[in-house]
């Protein structure tokens, strides 16, 4: 009834087949599995309130978009914003800036699941040009190879 024989430790372990089949308690992240065990905040929850900056100069507000683009605490994360915000922060109005720097205030998985599609943003970012714009990007059309930017 063993199905292999796993060599730990200088011994030989016969696995049985229920604990070869068994479900990983610890999913890999983006597999169907993982998907299905974690949600996304329900629509009916308020938005973060984001920390209030008035008088912030528009240098100030981008150089900070750019750090906190790229610090987000998960590689997936920090490679599509810190790349999104090198090829764009520059060329955005300051209404498009302030829409961004709110984005930044979501949940690092949510802003990632938003932007490859695979989840529905909520009603607040359905209709975000910043997050079509981060869509696009996130798609990469281009295939283009994408590393971290270098910090100023």
């Amino acid at each position: 009834m063993t199905l292999m024989l796993r060599r730990l430790s200088g011994q030989l372990r016969c696995l049985s087949r229920a604990s070869v089949l068994r479900a990983d308690p610890w999913p890999l992240p983006h597999t169907p599995a993982h998907l299905a065990s974690t949600t996304s905040p329900q629509p009916d929850l308020p938005p973060p309130t984001p920390l209030a900056r008035p008088n912030e100069p528009l240098a100030t507000l981008r150089a900070r978009l750019v750090y906190q683009s790229r610090k987000r605490g998960t590689l997936e994360s920090d490679l599509i914003l810190s790349t999104f915000a090198r090829d764009h922060l520059p060329l955005m109005s300051e209404a498009e800036l302030r829409e961004y720097d709110k984005l930044l205030d979501e949940a690092d998985w949510d802003i990632y699941y938003w932007a490859t599609e695979e989840r529905a943003p909520p009603e607040r970012w359905a209709t975000s040009s910043i997050l079509e714009k981060l869509k696009i990007h996130a798609r990469n059309e281009g295939k283009v190879v994408r590393i971290m930017p270098p910090l100023p």
